[in-house]
């Protein structure tokens, strides 16, 4: 994701949020399902939260579009941070029940990326502890859809998360969409 392309560097709101980067994880089968559960969900009414204007098929890239600036993302924050929250939390909460875990249970939270704010606020409105927050927001920004995964890689660098271990990602997007699974981490402890 190269979301720096699209935000206005005199845009304080996003400008200041954003970063560039690249993840994918790879799963395999193993002799036992690890995925404990899991919830996905979309919401197209909040379309005008966060959007480009031109440079689609609906507003294709002219001079004049250029001129006016309208290939720069738009946001609208507190509508964002709102609908992040409620959402999330909502998704986390389903997926805990679906898999009967306690929120005082899960070993590794990892979120999508977006703001310290929001991810604190989904921690004390689910009950997840701070302690197994994993997070680069402070170093790399909102790198948008390949925030977890450059986080879970980098917990697995570090040694943190082990075979055994309850991890739980969750994410929103522009739209809204949101997900969340929750997974047994596979591999023998040590």
């Amino acid at each position: 994701d190269t979301h720096t392309l699209t935000a206005n560097p005199a845009d304080r709101d996003l400008s200041i949020l954003v970063g560039d980067g690249a993840g994918a994880v790879v799963l395999q089968p193993g002799p036992e399902n690890r995925v404990r559960a899991w919830n996905l969900g979309a919401d197209g009414s909040c379309t005008g939260s966060l959007k480009v204007l031109a440079g689609g098929s609906r507003m294709p890239t002219t001079e004049e579009t250029v001129r006016e600036g309208l290939h720069f993302a738009k946001i609208n924050g507190n509508e964002i941070y709102l609908n992040a929250v409620r959402y999330t939390v909502r998704t986390v909460r389903e997926t805990l029940e679906s898999a009967k875990v306690d929120a005082a249970d899960v070993d590794h939270v990892i979120p999508h990326q977006a703001n310290i704010r929001i991810i604190n606020s989904i921690l004390s409105h689910t009950g997840l502890r701070p302690e197994a927050l994993v997070t680069n927001l402070e170093r790399y920004g909102n790198t948008a859809s390949a925030s977890i995964p450059i986080a879970l890689t980098e917990a697995l660098e570090d040694g943190r998360i082990q075979p055994g271990d309850q991890v739980l990602l969750a994410g929103f997007g522009a739209g809204m969409t949101w997900g969340s699974i929750l997974l047994e981490w596979g591999g023998e402890r040590k």
